[in-house]
C-alpha cells in the first residue's frame, strides 16, 4: 500500500493544527508516549516533530510532507516544495511576526544601536541575516526558551514571535522592528512532489485543509422571505458566490441560503430582518472550498 510521511508540528501550532485537520475529515489521536498519531487514514503515517525541524526531515525526504511555517524554512535554508500558505497560527487566523524587542527603559531605538550587542533569538541564522542587511556587527546566540525574561540581565535585545505583543507588553519589552513576518506553510519533499501518487494525495490534503481553514472565516445563513421582498433583499446580501434561492409550499414566499463571512453578520442580520426575511438560522461550516 502507498504511504504518505506526514510531520505534525508538535507545540505552539499542535493543537491548531489537528483542530484544522479534524474539520478537514481527518481525525488525528495521540498518546502521550508516543510520537506516532493515529489518524483515520491508512494512506497517512503521522510523526509529531518540532516545527522547527520539519522543513530540514522534509528537504532531507524523511518525511514527504509536514507542517511548519516560513521562518522555519528561512531558518533551516530548507529547500521545499511550498504547496500551500495556511493563515493561522497558536491563538488565530492570520500571521507572526519576529521582533527587535528591548527593555522599555533601554537606549536601543534602532537595529543600528545593537553595533556591539548580545540579542537572544530562537531565530539564529534569519537574525544574523537582518544584521548582515543593515551592516551591524552584534552577537546573537540561541535562546532554549523563555526568551523574554532574558533582557535586560543576561542579553540587550532579544528577537522573539509575537501575534499580539501581549507577552513582549507583559515582561516590560518594546517592540524596536520587525525582523519577519511569517506564516503557516504546507510543504513537501520535491522529489515526492515528482511521485504522482504522492503529488495527487499531498494536494488532496492541502485542498482539504485550506477549505477547513476557510471555513473558519465563513458562516452559512438560510432564511425565509415574501417573494415581493425578495430583490430588495438580494441586493443586501453579500454572497461567496450567488444566494441559493428556493420555492418553498406556499408560493408566495421564498427560501435563501448563503454563505457569509462571521464578520459581516452581526451587521447583517438585522439588515436581513428590516427589509422582510424571518426564520433565519445562522449555521457554522466545516469546509468551504471556491
Amino acid at each position: 500500500m502507498n504511504k504518505l510521511k506526514f510531520g505534525l508540528p508538535k507545540g505552539s501550532l499542535q493543537e491548531t493544527t489537528l483542530y484544522l485537520f479534524k474539520n478537514a475529515g481527518f481525525d488525528i489521536s495521540i498518546d502521550e508516549r508516543s510520537y506516532y498519531p493515529r489518524i483515520n487514514d491508512s494512506e497517512i503515517e503521522c510523526v509529531l516533530i518540532r516545527a522547527q525541524e520539519i522543513p530540514k526531515y522534509v528537504a532531507l525526504g524523511a518525511i514527504d510532507a509536514g507542517i511548519s511555517g516560513a521562518d522555519w524554512i528561512l531558518e533551516n535554508k530548507a529547500d521545499v516544495a511550498e504547496v500551500a500558505e495556511l493563515l493561522y497560527a497558536k491563538r488565530g487566523l492570520g500571521k507572526v511576526r519576529w521582533v527587535l524587542a528591548v527593555p522599555e527603559n533601554s537606549g536601543i531605538n534602532s537595529v543600528k544601536d545593537l553595533e556591539g550587542k548580545r540579542i537572544a533569538t530562537e531565530l539564529v541564522e534569519v537574525t544574523k541575516e537582518y544584521l548582515k542587511r543593515n551592516k551591524v556587527n552584534a552577537e546573537v546566540e540561541f535562546s532554549w526558551g523563555a526568551t523574554e525574561v532574558k533582557a535586560p540581565e543576561l542579553v540587550d535585545a532579544i528577537v522573539d514571535v509575537t501575534e499580539t505583543g501581549a507577552s513582549l507588553r507583559a515582561n516590560k519589552l518594546r517592540i524596536v522592528d520587525t525582523v519577519l513576518e511569517s506564516s503557516t506553510r504546507f510543504i513537501a519533499n520535491k522529489q515526492s512532489m515528482q511521485d504522482k501518487w504522492k503529488k495527487e494525495k499531498i494536494e488532496r490534503i492541502a485542498l482539504l485543509l485550506k477549505g477547513a481553514l476557510q471555513a473558519e472565516t465563513m458562516v452559512g445563513l438560510i432564511l425565509n422571505v415574501e417573494v415581493k421582498n425578495l430583490q430588495k433583499l438580494l441586493a443586501i446580501l453579500p454572497a461567496l458566490q450567488i444566494p441559493t434561492v428556493s420555492k418553498l409550499s406556499d408560493e408566495n414566499w421564498r427560501d435563501v441560503l448563503v454563505i457569509v463571512k462571521k464578520l459581516e453578520v452581526r451587521e447583517l442580520i438585522p439588515k436581513l430582518k428590516q427589509a422582510g426575511a424571518s426564520g433565519i438560522v445562522e449555521f457554522p461550516l466545516n469546509k468551504v472550498i471556491e
